[in-house]
């Protein structure tokens, strides 16, 4: 064994040595190879076509998803007054989302701006957010006067409160939610009008649970919303002071189940079921004016999704019984085709039923008062009751466009379309004789009406330092002679500019321009045209805490955004915001 063993440890070191004795006789590579990868990350944009269903102004199908922020301004004009100013505020981007938003700001003509927000993180899977937010205004307008009336100033005000409670649960397989919502209104009326105040109260409460289990074979969503309005006072009451109140129990859901990973079918079900109360029946004859609603929509719809097509193809189906029984039909379809990387051709054919309760009356004009019934037995006004406006149906509004982003950031986007209303609810003015004086007031009214529109928007960003947007909009308005009147409100020709700039991380400014055209009637009053030059900024000057302010109607411009009320001229608000 040893002689073995000798010989093994003898080979050994001898393949030791002849292996460094070859490295040092081997000549080195003057010759530097190497091989380099470059692999780019594939992130493609997930594109999103939503439906154009708006009245009177049409939104084009959205193809990115932006960022949750912080709701930073007023609700849009169509739902408050012009008289109060909207506030500015400007874009903040935090690296991480605080919690708590408290803004409050006053300026000229009372204008007020207050607004807070906390989210709190309960745990894991519980989220309840509150939010109270104020606004309005308190100054002396310069009164547009009736017809046979004089000019005077107006003491005019108008306030706005909102209060809302969401809570979020998140189980498993599902997530519960529920919460209400609060809304108060109260303002006055212009010196020639019958009335002297009025004050909507509204409110809410809903629950509902969504499915989030992918895995599942179908997919659903229900909700319950039980909701509350009322108008304190009412034109055609014995008494003024006699309130109208609207009850609405209204169940949405939809269960939707998936054919394919491009494919799916889904069913959505909509019940609304209306109840009144106050002066709605006549003590002499017993009719019913202001009577119980039932409306049921079906909406049955297909949807493709793959990388070039997004389509969905649907009908609204909608029954309606008791008060305005009717059985209505209309499309719901949107087609979407995406070639050429950012090329996308779109079009649309949509409809449905839009509820004429008292919250949208509200937001088509504060200032009207529900249409009136004619009452034989009273001698004081032909008009002693109240009714309900007929819902407003969307027989179709189809459009086409085409939308592209030649350059990161940089869209442009046209269209065009024709959109036909039944029962179109609108307002004039009405006059009414009294004893002593003749006073005037607004009153609502409906009637057939449809329009051919076309336009066009371009936006840019860059980052978080320059946003640009302009959009225009021209509607052809259209109706039989005893409607006409419903035309002098509708817009015409709309555009919108605004550029956002942010310099420094601390300082953001704002340059903006609304304009509105009304539809032209020679017979009928001419309102004027909106134009608002406004202006903005918004200075960090510590951590979570901000200073800001805007300047409205910069031209000092008279217009209104409802017939015969005024709006306010140049007028400026800031304040402090506060983030935590």
């Amino acid at each position: 064994m040893k002689p073995n063993y000798y010989i093994s440890l003898g080979i050994a070191a001898c393949t030791m040595l002849f292996s460094q004795l070859q490295a040092q006789t081997q000549h080195k590579d003057t010759t530097l190879n190497r091989t380099v990868t470059v692999e780019q990350e594939y992130a493609p944009e997930i594109l999103d076509a939503s439906k154009v269903n708006v009245l009177p102004k049409v939104e084009e199908p959205t193809v990115s998803k932006k960022k949750v922020e912080y709701a930073t301004t007023l609700l849009p004009a169509v739902s408050i007054p012009g008289s109060p100013m909207q506030p500015y505020m400007g874009k903040e981007v935090e690296k991480t989302a605080t919690p708590g938003y408290v803004r409050a700001g006053y300026g000229s003509y009372g204008n007020l701006d207050l607004l807070t927000n906390y989210l709190f993180r309960l745990s894991d899977t519980d989220k309840l957010n509150v939010r109270f937010q104020m606004d309005g205004m308190n100054g002396k307008l310069d009164n547009i006067p009736y017809p046979n009336s004089e000019a005077t100033k107006w003491n005019a005000f108008y306030y706005r409160t909102r209060a809302n409670v969401d809570y979020t649960h998140q189980f498993d397989r599902m997530d519960l939610n529920v919460g209400g919502n609060f809304g108060l209104s109260n303002f006055n009326y212009k010196p020639e009008s019958i009335n002297n105040k009025q004050k909507f109260t509204s409110g809410d409460v809903y629950a509902g649970i969504m499915s989030k289990d992918e895995t599942a074979p179908l997919q659903f969503n229900a909700e319950a919303n039980l909701l509350f309005y009322e108008r304190q006072h009412n034109l055609f009451s014995e008494q003024q002071s006699n309130s109208l109140k609207e009850t609405i129990l209204r169940l949405q859901g939809d269960v939707s189940g998936a054919i394919s990973d491009e494919q799916r079918i889904t069913l959505a079900l909509l019940l609304n079921n209306y109840g009144y109360g106050g002066k709605t029946t006549n003590a002499e004859t017993g009719d019913k004016y202001l009577k119980s609603y039932t409306a049921i929509g079906l909406n049955p719809y297909y949807e493709l999704n793959s990388d070039d097509w997004k389509i969905h193809l649907g009908a609204h189906t909608d029954f309606s019984f008791g008060f305005d029984k009717s059985i209505r039909v209309s499309p719901d379809i949107t087609a979407q085709y995406l070639f050429s990387d950012s090329y996308i051709l779109y079009a649309q054919a949509t409809g449905g039923k839009l509820f004429n309760d008292f919250r949208r009356a509200e937001e088509i004009s504060p200032y009207s008062e529900l249409p009136g019934v004619a009452d034989p037995l009273s001698s004081v006004t032909p008009y002693e009751y109240v009714q309900r406006p007929y819902d407003t149906y969307e027989q179709i509004n189809g459009s086409i466009g085409f939308k592209t982003s030649p350059y990161p950031g940089l869209w442009f986007n046209i269209q065009g379309g024709y959109q036909n209303l039944k029962n179109d609810l609108s307002y004039g003015l009405m006059e009414v004789s009294l004893p002593t004086t003749v006073t005037h007031y607004l009153n609502f009214a409906q009637g057939n009406t449809n329009n051919v529109y076309a336009g066009g928007n371009i936006s840019y960003d860059y980052k978080e330092y320059l946003s640009l947007a302009a959009k225009y909009m021209y509607r052809s308005w259209d109706a039989k002679e005893e409607y006409r009147s419903l035309l002098i409100s509708k817009p015409e020709s709309e555009f919108t500019f605004d550029v956002y700039v942010r310099p420094m991380p601390t300082l953001s400014l704002n340059l903006g321009y609304n304009y509105t055209s009304r539809k032209s009637e020679t017979d009928f009053v001419k309102m004027a045209a909106i134009s608002n030059l406004y202006a903005g900024a918004t200075y960090k000057f510590y951590k979570g805490v901000s200073i800001y302010a805007k300047i409205n109607n910069l031209l000092n411009k008279d217009y209104q955004y409802y017939l015969y009320y005024p709006t306010e001229g140049l007028n400026f608000l800031g304040g402090l915001s506060f983030n935590f």
